[in-house]
């Protein structure tokens, strides 16, 4: 099984998306973990999916 290139890890105050190719964070603060986005990250890589689920995270935002 191969390595996960987005992995979520766990913050003060929420959950930011790492990216372990380019070893730097990707993305905004997310309250709550972000599980669908990761997994089209690390799949498909569907660009309208992808701006889809990043417009839907940014909406939950307090």
């Amino acid at each position: 099984m191969s390595r996960r290139r987005y992995v979520a890890r766990g913050i003060p105050g929420g959950y930011r998306i790492w990216d372990n190719t380019a070893r730097r964070w990707w993305g905004d603060l997310y309250e709550l973990c972000p599980d669908d986005l990761l997994d089209e990250l690390d799949g498909a890589r569907d660009h309208d999916r992808i701006t889809a689920l990043l417009k839907r995270y940014r909406a939950v935002k307090r």
